[in-house]
């Protein structure tokens, strides 16, 4: 059964990510459109560069264009905040993004969008979920790709000048044109090189790049940007004496950077980075939103300036949701995803980068200093974040004794409250917290702790795992 988790349907090539599935859930697509009357209107589809995605792509707009549905379809493999872009530019009531984002190769997925360019929230997946059930029933109707293209009901589209340039008309690039940084890009293989290399050259950086050909493996390594997966991004700044390493994941949605000391700044630090800049140095006026999994240091920040921060559950559209219901200067995520008010209301990894660049002209100060200059007078907090597999028959078992039954092991820490509106979330009094929650895009059960030191994090994440039987 094709089942939407906080990021999409996603699943294993071969198994259940099937032409057949992409057909059904396609097919599913078109009726609630139909029932919704908006068919006339369209959809835009949009892929990145994992086995299967171009392919894919085209099984979906055969369906939909063969359900009547006028079907507009990126000539070349797209960023996911682009494709996210072209729903808004046209106004459009759908989008399609076929990719699995930072999952491991052997994954694809498709993600849904809704007007805005929106990420689908739990209502939309859910009714679409409804229509799934009934559309796996009965085999789709189906328009052949070239023949929808002569027909005009499928058209090839390619967005990304307009999307770049909205990028460029929101930055500062005289100033950045007069800082002259070098910046070492890493796409990991997937499909930021050509949005993000334009944006920086057009601001006169200078501009190396690695991992910039389609590799449908990833080089071995999860596309996604993490202190594990970037050594080599590390030794090119290093041994280039770039001012930053930037890299994204495998549909650049998500950003990880290396500071010009070769130190991994963890999207925690990124996050505080930019709205601390936004609000601070730009002038903005707005509270910052994050996840439950996400550094309390926003907290400390928005306080610091006379703002607020909000916290949601786990799932970009609950961070795009808030940010709407509040104004937001900016949301984000501890995995590496980040939106700012203004531009689309979801992750964009460059979009983000470029800020970042432009924050280093603005100051005229590398990122660590900066950050050591927020640290020094808010304080230090440390996280600890492991990822655990898990037999599929313990899942029950695990969700009763934290969930049902609400247990928790014997913490030395005293605790403040406990929630449960994504998982299990422990706050403690001396500002600390603990998160326990299963992945809703693979078979993993997740645990992130904060304190102000390293060592009772590591200590706190590991009596979880232990209490958990990990």
């Amino acid at each position: 059964m094709i089942k939407f988790g906080t990021g999409g349907w996603r699943a294993i090539i071969a198994d259940g990510f099937t032409k057949a599935n992409v057909q059904i859930l396609c097919a599913a697509l078109a009726a609630k459109m139909r029932d919704e009357g908006v068919t006339n209107r369209g959809v835009v589809i949009g892929y990145d560069r994992r086995f299967l995605s171009d392919v894919a792509a085209r099984w979906a707009a055969e369906v939909l264009a063969g359900d009547g549905i006028p079907v507009k379809i990126i000539r070349s493999e797209a960023p996911t905040p682009l494709i996210m872009f072209a729903v808004k530019h046209f106004d459009l009531p759908y989008g399609l993004a076929v990719t699995a984002s930072h999952n491991p190769a052997v994954y694809n997925g498709i993600k849904l969008f809704t007007r805005g360019g929106r990420d689908a929230d739990e209502k939309v997946t859910g009714e679409l979920e409804k229509y799934i059930e009934k559309a796996s029933t009965a085999k789709p109707e189906a328009i052949d790709y070239e023949v929808g293209i002569r027909q005009g009901i499928i058209s090839e589209i390619d967005p990304q000048n307009t999307y770049i340039d909205s990028i460029l008309r929101a930055l500062d690039l005289d100033v950045i044109r007069d800082a002259g940084l070098r910046v070492v890009l890493d796409p990991m293989f997937g499909v930021s090189r050509t949005s993000l290399q334009t944006i920086l050259m057009t601001a006169r950086c200078g501009v190396d790049v690695i991992h910039e050909r389609r590799d449908t493996l990833f080089g071995g390594r999860l596309p996604s940007p993490n202190v594990e997966t970037l050594g080599a991004l590390k030794s090119f700044v290093l041994e280039s004496g770039a001012d930053i390493g930037i890299a994204t994941d495998g549909d650049a949605d998500r950003l990880g950077v290396i500071d010009e000391t070769g130190r991994f700044l963890h999207p925690n630090d990124i996050l505080v980075l930019l709205y601390y800049y936004l609000v601070k140095y730009k002038g903005w006026k707005g509270p910052v939103v994050r996840n439950l999994a996400t550094t309390h240091m926003l907290d400390r920040v928005a306080e610091s300036l006379g703002e607020v921060c909000y916290e949601v559950p786990v799932g970009f559209k609950h961070i795009s949701s808030k940010m709407r219901e509040t104004d937001a200067v900016i949301g984000g995520e501890s995995s590496g995803g980040l939106t700012v008010r203004g531009h689309i209301s979801g992750k964009d990894g460059i979009y983000a980068a470029s800020l970042l660049i432009e924050m280093m002209a603005v100051t005229k100060r590398r990122l660590s200093a900066i950050l050591k200059d927020i640290t020094a007078e808010l304080g230090e907090l440390h996280m600890a974040e492991t990822d655990y597999k898990f037999p599929p028959e313990r899942r029950e078992e695990i969700e009763t004794l934290i969930m049902r039954d609400q247990k928790l092991p014997a913490f030395r820490w005293d605790v403040a409250r406990v929630s449960y509106m994504d998982g299990c979330k422990v706050y403690f009094k001396n500002g600390g917290w603990i998160v326990c929650r299963f992945s809703g895009t693979e078979p993993l059960l997740r645990i992130f702790c904060e304190m102000e030191s390293a060592v009772e994090a590591d200590e706190a994440a590991r009596l979880m795992k232990e209490f958990v039987g990990l």
